[in-house]
């Protein structure tokens, strides 16, 4: 079920593959049907979101910018 709210027309559902956590930024490897998706976003926001490898998530693709939302 693609998010409504978000005007991104690119949305990939997946999985956590991978986290590489910094003490700023992390990066987050998603695996989507159509391959590994991969977004830096802030330590703060992995932590947030309680992200962890194997959590599903929709990566939203604008343009060079991938943000995450947790299903």
């Amino acid at each position: 079920m693609p998010i409504q709210a978000i005007n991104v027309r690119n949305q990939f559902k997946g999985h956590i593959k991978e986290i590489i956590r910094g003490d700023v930024v992390s990066e987050v490897d998603v695996q989507t049907p159509w391959g590994i998706v991969t977004s830096v976003i802030t330590t703060r926001s992995v932590d947030e979101l309680q992200l962890k490898a194997g959590s599903e998530v929709v990566a939203l693709v604008k343009s060079t910018e991938v943000s995450l939302a947790k299903l």
